[in-house]
């Protein structure tokens, strides 16, 4: 763990950080320097570029619909030779939060209860599944660092980091704490004002600074709505992960073998 940096502070690339380095079962560790997420790169410096392509990535999992991909194309260095996965499914005219703000009365509640039902119904949505399986296939052949992100580095990069961490044995404090890290208040604060005119813009109304907040940051409660949608549904979250995303002992004892130290 000597000179690990969970947190990276980067020019144009919000969010980025390491999500390994937690305790995980058996008193054995998630490794440092192999899993990685963060909001997209297209604001990337060259000197962000630079950093992310000494990490020396083997895959980039872009959680984004093609749209999403489409108004904000990533950046790359040139050193980048990795793997990126991405699919085309579910793609929208409108995205659903989009959608939520043209309707909504954008206060704190009415953000709040679309995270809410979001998370209840993320980990099914096909799109997903889909990446996810890719995902979790790829982390037990990738000989090098992995690098999830969607568009803000928050839900569904946060879902997957959380699975993730459940896979790997890591204890519930850590994977939510780990996911709460997304609330950097100084990086609220610097970013709320081009979330009130995104909204502006669209609606003609200015949300107040703590809807603002609500819609950017995520709360424990998120998440656990997510596990408990797919205990409801397949029982436990192992059963999820090796129905509905494919991970089966083998690939499991391949992700641990990569991961765990």
């Amino acid at each position: 763990m000597s000179g690990f940096e969970r947190m990276w502070a980067l020019d144009g690339v919000e969010n980025f950080r390491d999500f390994g380095g937690y305790p995980a079962a058996s008193g054995r560790r998630v490794r440092s320097g192999r899993l990685y997420r963060s909001a997209h790169h297209a604001g990337a410096s060259d000197r962000d570029l630079e950093r992310i392509d000494a990490l020396g990535l083997h895959v980039l999992v872009d959680l984004r619909r093609p749209s999403e991909r489409a108004r904000n194309p990533n950046r790359q260095g040139p050193g980048f030779g990795g793997r990126v996965i991405d699919n085309d499914e579910g793609d929208k005219p409108l995205d659903d939060f989009h959608s939520h703000i043209l309707t909504s009365d954008h206060s704190v509640e009415s953000m709040r209860d679309f995270m809410r039902e979001y998370y209840r119904h993320a980990p099914f949505e096909p799109r997903h599944i889909d990446l996810y399986r890719r995902y979790f296939a790829a982390l037990a052949d990738a000989d090098g660092p992995v690098l999830i992100h969607c568009a803000a580095g928050k839900d569904r990069t946060g879902l997957l980091a959380a699975l993730t961490h459940r896979l790997l044995g890591v204890g519930e404090d850590d994977t939510i704490a780990d996911y709460l890290l997304t609330n950097d208040h100084a990086r609220f604060e610097r970013r709320a004002p081009l979330f009130a005119a995104w909204v502006q813009d669209l609606t003609g109304r200015t949300p107040s600074q703590e809807a603002v907040f609500a819609g950017m940051g995520v709360e424990a409660e998120y998440l656990h709505l997510a596990i408990d949608a797919i205990e409801a549904r397949y029982g436990s979250v192992d059963s999820y992960l090796e129905l509905a995303l494919g991970v089966d002992a083998a690939l499991k004892a391949g992700i641990e073998a990569r991961l765990l130290e």
